[in-house]
């Protein structure tokens, strides 16, 4: 398991490079990204919706809220990347997958 700064570093890293991916496809597609504080806003105007991905420092997870769900990613030592464990998707194919849901038009994020 990570130490508080290994997970801080390497969440940081994750979310970073996320909102990068998300800031590039919002060009093309119709959302909104916005970091507060750590957390990750992605906000839909049509239909409204908002997802939220956020690192959780007490148990060494990333937190997504998307389409009235929730996953918990853990750090994957192995692939060096967050992962959900029930489907072994990565944070940026997770992303993807529940973009192109809210908004029925498939994204694509590069990893």
């Amino acid at each position: 398991m990570l130490d508080e700064l290994e997970f801080r570093d390497r969440s940081d890293e994750a979310i970073r490079l996320l909102q990068r991916a998300l800031e590039k496809a919002s060009d093309n597609h119709d959302f909104e990204v916005d970091n507060n504080q750590g957390a990750l806003a992605i906000e839909f105007e049509d239909p409204p919706a908002k997802f939220i991905v956020s690192p959780n420092s007490p148990v060494r997870q990333i937190w997504v809220s998307a389409r009235v769900k929730s996953f918990k990613l853990d750090w994957d030592e192995n692939r060096k990347t967050f992962v959900f464990p029930a489907d072994n998707r990565t944070l940026q194919q997770l992303i993807a997958a529940v973009v192109s849901e809210q908004l029925k038009e498939q994204i694509e994020l590069p990893e």
